[in-house]
């Protein structure tokens, strides 16, 4: 039941999926920290450091028994959260307690918990983007040729088909899924670095001997599932990496608020909705309303993701020399902020994207509205083919065209542009040619074309190189 005297995020509490929750847990960290602690000491084991099988099994045996109520005493009394994580784990393993942590700082398990939660959590983001990526290509596919109006500037421009509309988010989506994977391939791990990166502590430890130190940090790196680390470090590894991770789920919410956003005008014109349940209440106010409250979240979320790009920039500009400590209650705020932002606008755009709800007539309307001011030029060309003056016709056009225009707009009439110009003696072009002229394809260009192909070359092999990933399916609540 949740604490109604406390403040909850409704990050994790209200948006978030559990898994990435669970990713950015107490729990999880804490789990993560005594993991590495493990792996450290097998390591050191290995290359010949006196510690014993028993004090690893111990370890392995106390790894989930995780008493944070222990851990917070220790930290009222030390104040210092990764030294009362050690007690507090040493109490549970007092024959390893003395080895616990041996040769580290505290950053190799803040910092190498850090990435690993990174990693995972881009691993969780890469498999709802896929999910996206997978339910827009079925909208495309099924409405590759439905004609609709196209807008720019929110004006009314040449018609394209829904499922064209369509890969315009599904190509921004590719490219974000690429820097996801990217980004998550090249992470490395910081290792055992020591207090400020020059790993004099285990130098000590192996009495100088340079190739144990080099293959301990290999050996932890492996156990922990990398196969890169940092070169070089301070005490922590650099930010820049922070900053690399945070434009890329920034990118991204660009991505989903342009979604969105265009989902919302698509509402308004009442051509496409986002998914409505039965018992849903648009207004409190207005019983008709279908407010789509869910692509107004995504624009709320992405708003504030995007915002949070900024914060590692200052990070890095702030780190003196091997570290300063200012970066540490900045990092635990923005880091989990961010992935489960990102991971709460996927689980709505998950949910949007599998039941999409498209009116053909209401965009049949539209189109067939405008269509008459958009196939002047055809007309146009049409007519002096059959000999008419070019500069006469045109006038004629224009003339018929803002008068149409005013009775639309001053009058609330239907648009009678056609039948005014096929009474035009001096542009001269029957009913029958200028219903011909007007039919919709021949103003769409390419775009059927142009989405099976990009559908074909681009999302397809996306979609086959992946297709050992479960299709993520949301379950959003609220």
């Amino acid at each position: 039941m949740t604490d109604l005297k406390t403040y909850q995020s409704p990050l994790s509490d209200r948006y978030a999926s559990k898994e990435m929750s669970y990713l950015f847990s107490p729990h999880f960290k804490f789990l993560t920290w005594r993991k590495l602690w493990i792996a450290l000491a097998k390591s050191q084991k290995t290359l010949g450091l006196p510690i014993t099988q028993t004090q690893i099994e111990q370890m392995h045996h106390q790894v989930s028994n995780i008493d944070l109520k222990s851990a917070e005493e220790y930290e009222k009394k030390f104040r210092h959260d990764v030294m009362a994580h050690i007690h507090a784990f040493g109490d549970l393993c007092p024959e390893a307690k003395g080895i616990i942590h041996l040769g580290a700082t505290s950053c190799f398990v803040t910092d190498n918990a850090d990435l690993i939660q990174i990693r995972e959590g881009l691993i969780l983001l890469r498999n709802k983007i896929l999910a996206v990526i997978y339910q827009l290509d079925s909208f495309a596919k099924k409405y590759v040729d439905l004609k609709c109006l196209s807008y720019t500037h929110f004006q009314s421009a040449q018609p394209t088909t829904v499922g064209k509309r369509a890969c315009l988010w599904l190509q921004d989506l590719l490219i974000d899924l690429s820097d996801v994977e990217n980004v998550a391939a090249e992470i490395r791990f910081l290792g055992v670095k020591g207090a400020t990166g020059t790993q004099a502590s285990y130098l000590a430890l192996f009495e100088g001997d340079h190739e144990k130190v080099k293959k301990l940090e290999e050996l932890v790196a492996k156990e922990m599932g990398f196969s890169r680390l940092f070169t070089i470090s301070g005490q922590t590894y650099t930010r820049k990496a922070d900053i690399r991770v945070m434009s890329t789920l920034s990118s991204f919410a660009a991505s989903a608020h342009k979604f969105a956003t265009d989902l919302r005008l698509l509402a308004h014109l009442k051509e496409i909705e986002e998914p409505f349940a039965d018992k849903q209440i648009g207004s409190s106010a207005m019983p008709y309303k279908r407010n789509p409250m869910r692509s107004e979240r995504i624009c709320g979320l992405s708003r504030f993701l995007m915002s949070l790009h900024e914060n590692p920039l200052y990070t890095e500009a702030t780190q003196w020399f091997e570290r300063t400590l200012d970066d540490s209650s900045n990092r635990r705020l923005y880091l989990p902020q961010a992935f489960l932002t990102a991971d709460a606008i996927l689980n709505l755009m998950c949910d949007i994207t599998s039941g999409m709800i498209v009116h053909p007539n209401v965009i049949a309307k539209h189109l067939n509205d405008e269509l008459p001011f958009l196939a002047t030029e055809q007309i146009l060309m049409a007519a002096v083919k059959k000999g008419k003056d070019r500069q006469v016709v045109h006038e004629r056009l224009r003339i018929h065209s803002l008068e149409a225009s005013r009775k639309i707009k001053e009058e609330g009439l239907s648009n009678h542009l056609l039948e005014q110009i096929a009474k035009d003696s001096k542009i001269g072009m029957s009913e029958e040619e200028i219903h011909e002229i007007t039919q919709a394809e021949h103003f769409i260009g390419r775009a059927v074309e142009q989405t099976r192909e990009f559908l074909k070359e681009e999302v397809a092999p996306i979609l086959k190189k992946h297709h050992h990933i479960p299709i993520y399916r949301s379950d959003i609540k609220l």
